[in-house]
């Protein structure tokens, strides 16, 4: 069984990938020195798009560095490479999107995956099916259980099917976050705003997303804790529930309970600050679509009533005075005036807010609060011999993770920390040619995951935007 927990010391090629010796793949060599592609040969990609080949030809080719170029000649079409799988059912396209080495599909990982993407997907009909293969599968998930982060590809076993929650043959596993709601409504608005293509919003897709304006409205939990509670029998503090399985107590003053975060770790505090910023933003982008695609007037008006009452919340309970930095966000509260302090390199992170919700990032509680996350004073930020950057819980104490140095570069202007952000990323991969979910900061070559597409896609986001907005860096 592959365990998002297993810790993986490796050097070895991700998942699939193999050293290209003679496919079309990417390759430079400088000094003697040669990059060879490390992904999958043609015939065994999982999906090939003609505007995705381009666009690494396009932009490798404008990259100096030779290591830099093949790192993202490696990671951009990973997700298409080795974990994609593309079908047509009912007569819509459908797509299952596993995350890596985990073969199932999280509603979150999948929407992060494909998002790089979409704005190739006007010019390639076959990709703009895969996109819209992915709205429609992440509507049917949420159909059988909004509560459910991961899903298997149809009934099988799950190594989780023993939680002490309603598990069905269908999920992978069942914690509910926040944020796996949001990151449908995300691809979804995006993929409309890209290619102005609506097929994909049908009346499923309708029924889910008032299924997920339900969800939302219960987990405010204003008359009760609602239907959703989950327990393991585990050693791991972080992989189940407290009280009772329905969380740490919260006072309902509008903001939605996620009982885990975006790392599959359980919240202390229910009400995730990240998660609820990123859904005012989610319900919003969902009222626009409801209003401009289906024309449910009445749903958009829900979806809008929810996002002004839940940023009205965020405003009221989830900025205070922090000792050392002024006005910033918390991370997690409870509505009773307790507030934690610390961040998670997963996305919704409070790094991540301008990246998901548009927050202009010279905010004053933004600035205030990275000032604090990029610090000392943030329990899961680690300096070591390798790197520094932000880690969390998830993969244990001095554990950094990529995601977080990207993110950190997709938030900045600053050509100098984002120069700092592609260093680290660049001589923290091991060899591999690969991102990862993380490294110990004093020795990059002891890492988690080496198959971890969301990583590696998101690596290709940035290196994109900043050949577009800053292409001096490369």
């Amino acid at each position: 069984m592959v365990n998002r927990r297993n810790f993986i010391k490796s050097t070895g090629l991700a998942g699939g990938a193999i050293l290209a010796g003679g496919t079309t793949g990417f390759s430079r060599s400088i000094s003697g020195l040669a990059y060879e592609s490390k992904r999958p040969p043609v015939g065994q990609r999982k999906f090939v798009s003609e505007a995705v080949e381009a666009t690494i030809r396009d932009i490798s080719a404008s990259i100096k560095d030779p290591e830099m170029g093949w790192l993202f000649a490696n990671c951009f079409p990973n997700t298409l490479d080795t974990t994609v799988t593309y079908s047509e059912k009912d007569g819509k396209p459908d797509t299952f999107v596993i995350t890596g080495d985990i073969h199932a599909m999280w509603l979150r990982d999948s929407s992060a995956q494909v998002w790089p993407y979409l704005p190739l997907a006007s010019k390639d009909a076959k990709l703009k099916k895969l996109l819209a293969g992915v709205i429609h599968r992440q509507s049917k998930c949420i159909l059988i259980d909004p509560y459910a982060n991961a899903f298997n590809d149809g009934p099988a076993e799950s190594p989780w099917k023993g939680d002490l929650t309603d598990m069905k043959p269908e999920l992978h596993e069942r914690k509910w976050e926040v944020d796996s709601l949001c990151y449908p409504i995300r691809l979804a608005y995006g993929f409309w705003k890209s290619t102005g293509e609506t097929t994909a919003f049908d009346s499923d897709w309708e029924k889910a997303m008032g299924l997920v304006l339900q969800t939302f409205r219960v987990q405010q939990r204003k008359k009760d804790r609602g239907p959703y509670k989950f327990q393991r029998v585990t050693g791991w503090q972080t992989d189940t529930v407290a009280g009772g399985g329905y969380g740490n107590p919260i006072r309902p003053v509008g903001m939605i309970c996620s009982i885990f975060r975006p790392s599959d770790d359980a919240t202390i505090y229910p009400f995730l600050i990240p998660s609820n910023l990123f859904a005012v933003t989610s319900l919003r982008q969902l009222a626009e679509l409801l209003v401009k695609v289906r024309g449910n007037a009445p749903m958009a008006k829900d979806a809008g009533d929810l996002a002004d009452e839940v940023e009205k919340a965020i405003h009221e309970y989830a900025i205070s005075e922090h000792l050392n930095f002024g006005k910033m966000f918390a991370f997690e509260v409870d509505g009773f005036g307790n507030s934690l302090y610390m961040d998670d390199a997963n996305v919704p992170s409070l790094l991540s807010i301008p990246y998901l919700t548009g927050l202009n990032p010279s905010d004053e509680n933004y600035r205030n609060t990275r000032k604090f996350l990029l610090s000392a004073s943030n329990p899961y930020y680690y300096k070591g011999k390798s790197a520094e950057g932000q880690g969390g819980p998830h993969s244990g104490i001095d554990m950094i993770w990529p995601l977080g140095i990207t993110m950190r570069a997709l938030t900045s202007k600053d050509p100098e920390e984002i120069r700092f952000c592609l260093n680290t990323l660049k001589s923290t991969h091991a060899g591999t040619g690969f991102m990862h979910e993380s490294f110990h900061k004093d020795d990059a070559s002891n890492f988690t995951r080496k198959w971890f597409a969301w990583a590696n896609t998101l690596f290709g986001e940035l290196i994109m935007k900043v050949h577009v907005e800053q292409p001096g860096l490369l």
